[in-house]
C-alpha cells in the first residue's frame, strides 16, 4: 500500500474530519503529508512531487503545493525547483539546536504547569498519557508516538502563556519528528508518568528535573537513530 493510498478519505468523505464535517484540501493535504513525515512513511530525502501528490491523494496540484509551502515553513520539508520538493533530512547540527530549543522552552513550561495546578491542564496531560500507556501496551508505536507529542503539547500549554504557546508552535512538527524516533515505548510511558506526577504534585523543581531528564533519554535515543 502506497503512502497516498492509506490516507485517501472514503467514497463521500472527501475534506472529512474526525472533528467536523468539512476540511480545507490544502490543510488535508498538509495534514497528511505532515504525518505520513512524522511517523516515517516518507523518509527523509524522498521526493516530494506535485502530480505524484495530487494524484495520490484525489486532489489537484493547488491544494498540493499550498500543502508543501505550509510545510516547508513547519521545517518538515525542502523546497527544490519548479514542482518538487524533499522530506528534510535533519543534521545533527539541526537536531542539537531543537533540543537546546526544547530544553528552555519545557523546563519552563513544567516549571509554570506545576506552579499553575490547572485542573483542565491537568486533566489534558492525564488523557494525553493514557492513551500513550494504552497503545504503548498494545504495540502501537505509532499511536505511542502521537500520544507523547500531545502529552509534550499539553505540558506546554499547561503553562498558561500565550507567548510561548507561539514560540512553541514554530517548532512543534520537528518536535512531533523527533518524538517519532523513539523506539522504546515503555520507556516514554514511565518517564512521562512521572514527569505528570511532579506536575500533579505541583513540585515545580521536580517537574524541571523531570523534563531535564527526559530530554537525555530523548537525545540518546535520537544517538542510536542516527
Amino acid at each position: 500500500m502506497t503512502a497516498e493510498s492509506t490516507a485517501t478519505p472514503r467514497p463521500g468523505e472527501t475534506g472529512a474530519t474526525p472533528d467536523g464535517p468539512f476540511e480545507p484540501e490544502a490543510r488535508r493535504v498538509a495534514r497528511v503529508l505532515r504525518d505520513q513525515i512524522v511517523d516515517g512513511a516518507r523518509a527523509p530525502g524522498s521526493r516530494l512531487v506535485e502530480r505524484d501528490l495530487a494524484a495520490g491523494l484525489g486532489v489537484s496540484r493547488v491544494p498540493v503545493r499550498e500543502a508543501l509551502r505550509a510545510l516547508v515553513a513547519e521545517g518538515l520539508v525542502t523546497p527544490r525547483p519548479r514542482t518538487w520538493a524533499v522530506v528534510r533530512t535533519f543534521t545533527d547540527a539541526d537536531v542539537e539546536h531543537l533540543l537546546e530549543v526544547r530544553s528552555a522552552l519545557e523546563q519552563l513550561a513544567a516549571r509554570r504547569a506545576a506552579e499553575r495546578h490547572d485542573a483542565a491542564a491537568l486533566s489534558a496531560l492525564d488523557d494525553a498519557l493514557a492513551r500513550q500507556a494504552d497503545a504503548a501496551s498494545r504495540g502501537d508505536a505509532t499511536g505511542a508516538r502521537r500520544a507523547a507529542a500531545d502529552l509534550h503539547e499539553a505540558l506546554l500549554a499547561a503553562a498558561g502563556n500565550p507567548m510561548l504557546d507561539e514560540i512553541a508552535a514554530v517548532t512543534a512538527s520537528r518536535v512531533r519528528w523527533l518524538l517519532g524516533r523513539h523506539e522504546d515505548l515503555a520507556e516514554m510511558v514511565e518517564e512521562h508518568r512521572t514527569l505528570v506526577a511532579a506536575v500533579r504534585a505541583g513540585d515545580a523543581d521536580e517537574a524541571q528535573r523531570q523534563v531535564r531528564a527526559h530530554l537525555e533519554t530523548s537525545r540518546r535515543a535520537l544517538d542510536d537513530y542516527r
